[in-house]
């Protein structure tokens, strides 16, 4: 008898010991397929403020909340069975839907910056007005979360790539952990940088001295960091889109832009002192890869404004 006890303890210990192991891969891999997704990341809090932008101030994180609760959707029930589906018995799929997925956000990044060289001399000095009614609103909220919907998608698959070899549970376990931490992540930083504005008003209004000037400087600096922060995810969805294009390219057989980027890279990267040198390795395939998006992204825009005429309009009315 107390030889059985001692070898259901093994048992146990042993199962507990298999457990924590997974548990440590599910961290690892999860932690290495979140910090694939940042450039989209980035570019989903860059897109979201414009889509509560001219709403009254009382109205702005309800209708956060209300895309949060979009996005969240979107992951769980939608996209993450289908990937976790796709990953068990079509991952071969994988590099060709990060294909799509590479070309989408080099499309992006492109119309965005030639947007950002493109000044409305007619609007440039006009601030939003208020929009009020709950229909105006309840469209902009399905508009943001159709847009987070392609968004959302782009995550899963590059966080998919990443633990495409773990088993089917370790994934649905990852992939959810990823969209539910991305998700508050995300719609958090979005509460915070539409509010801050406001406080900065309450603080200079209510407050005098240090605290106002704090404050009036708050409100002159957040459409700034907006700018900044659409700036940084156009860059970030170049270098991702980039990215995507090159490495599945070359998993499907086509090393022409791997090899070309690594042409280019290399005399630039002898250059650099040893201190320096894994950085500046990541900043010149980082930079190489998002050239490469923009200059694909300009090509396939006029295919795209050909196909779908109508669909860069309304996402212009809607932002």
């Amino acid at each position: 008898m107390p030889s059985g006890l001692v070898a259901l303890l093994d048992d146990v210990a042993a199962i507990a010991k298999l457990a924590a192991a997974s548990v440590d891969d599910i961290g690892v891999a999860a932690s290495r397929a979140g910090t694939k997704t940042a450039g989209v990341v980035i570019d989903d809090a860059a897109v979201t403020p414009r889509y509560v932008d001219g709403f009254s101030p009382a109205r702005e994180l309800p209708m956060i909340a209300k895309i949060a609760k979009g996005s969240l959707r979107n992951k769980l029930l939608f996209l993450l069975p289908a990937a976790v589906l796709l990953g068990q018995f079509a991952s071969f799929l994988i590099p060709a839907i990060l294909i799509i997925g590479g070309l989408f956000l080099s499309y992006e990044a492109a119309e965005k910056i030639l947007e950002l060289c493109k000044i409305d001399e007619t609007t440039k000095h006009e601030g939003p007005a208020i929009v009020q009614g709950g229909a105006r609103e309840d469209q902009m909220v399905s508009g943001a979360i159709r847009t987070d919907l392609i968004l959302s998608a782009e995550i899963m698959a590059i966080a998919l790539s990443e633990v495409s070899g773990e088993i089917w549970w370790q994934q649905t376990i990852v992939l959810a952990l990823i969209g539910i931490g991305i998700t508050i992540a995300v719609y958090g930083a979005v509460a915070i940088i539409v509010k801050m504005d406001d406080v900065g008003l309450h603080l200079a209004i209510e407050y005098e001295g240090f605290v106002a000037s704090f404050g009036r400087g708050l409100v002159s600096f957040m459409p700034k960091l907006l700018s900044a922060i659409a700036i940084i995810g156009t860059l970030a969805m170049a270098w991702v889109g980039g990215g995507l294009l090159v490495h599945n390219l070359a998993e499907m057989g086509w090393h022409g832009p791997e090899h070309l980027i690594e042409m280019v890279a290399h005399p630039i990267m002898g250059l650099a002192p040893s201190s320096i040198a894994g950085i500046l390795d990541w900043f010149v395939l980082a930079l190489l890869s998002g050239l490469f998006a923009i200059v694909v992204g300009t090509i396939i825009a006029p295919l795209i404004h050909k196909f779908m005429p109508h669909g860069k309009q309304q996402d212009g009315a809607a932002t």
